[in-house]
């Protein structure tokens, strides 16, 4: 059995929304032998964390930067999960856990850029690796946004699979 471990800040009807179709896409009855584990930004877990084949990160954009809640999550579980730092004491390449998959999904009302950024500098730390597009989501949340959430968590629990 695989482990896909969606870590969430889902304050808002939007997030959690868009939260909700990620774990429905990734609980899909096609895919079978994945443990889909949730978790709330806000009770970091690093062994969780180091045993997840895959990780979703859920996050609203709030002034220009991920949720409190989810930088609260990734700076608890960064160097017990192999986050690298340089010597500036900034993030650098690579950390323990190279490769392992990584999906998100930011929400904010007018804009998500600074959101992005922030999480993927960090996972880059982390050396993670992308496995699918951003879904970045502006506005309300419309079916299309849905839809492209429960693909994303979809992908992300087939992935876990063939890694």
């Amino acid at each position: 059995m695989t482990t896909l471990l969606i870590v969430h800040h889902s304050p808002t009807d939007s997030v959690r929304r868009l939260t909700d179709a990620v774990i429905a896409g990734a609980r899909d009855d096609e895919i079978e032998g994945v443990d889909v584990v949730v978790r709330a930004a806000l009770e970091p877990d690093a062994a969780e964390l180091r045993s997840a084949d895959a990780v979703v990160l859920i996050t609203p954009a709030n002034f220009g930067y991920m949720s409190g809640a989810l930088k609260h999550y990734l700076d608890t579980v960064f160097l017990q999960v192999g986050g690298a730092l340089g010597d500036d004491g900034g993030a650098a390449e690579g950390g323990q856990r190279k490769g392992i998959p990584f999906g998100l999904v930011v929400h904010g009302r007018y804009d998500t850029t600074g959101a992005v950024r922030s999480v993927e500098s960090i996972v880059q730390a982390l050396g993670w690796r992308q496995s699918a597009d951003v879904l970045s989501v502006l506005g309300d949340v419309d079916e299309e946004a849905v839809s492209t959430a429960y693909t994303l968590g979809a992908t992300l629990a087939v992935l876990t699979l063939e890694d």
